[in-house]
């Protein structure tokens, strides 16, 4: 089954069904995240690292904050 893509919302973040900015999820890996966010992305982590441990190492809850402290 093809995944359903909705229209982009601020900033280019993707909206799910509800309209709501979709998130990303506590399980993502840091080496998805430097597809995105470019190579040397959250480089003091290891590619594998899960992105709930990097925001818990952060002391922030989400990537959006993430991105803003950097």
């Amino acid at each position: 089954m093809a995944a359903k893509h909705f229209k982009k919302g601020l900033d280019g973040r993707q909206r799910d069904k509800g309209g709501g900015i979709r998130h990303k999820r506590g399980d993502t890996q840091v080496k998805t995240l430097r597809k995105e966010y470019g190579a040397h992305f959250l480089a003091e982590f290891r590619p594998n690292t899960r992105l709930d441990a990097v925001l818990k190492k952060k002391g922030v809850d989400s990537l959006h904050q993430l991105l803003k402290k950097k």
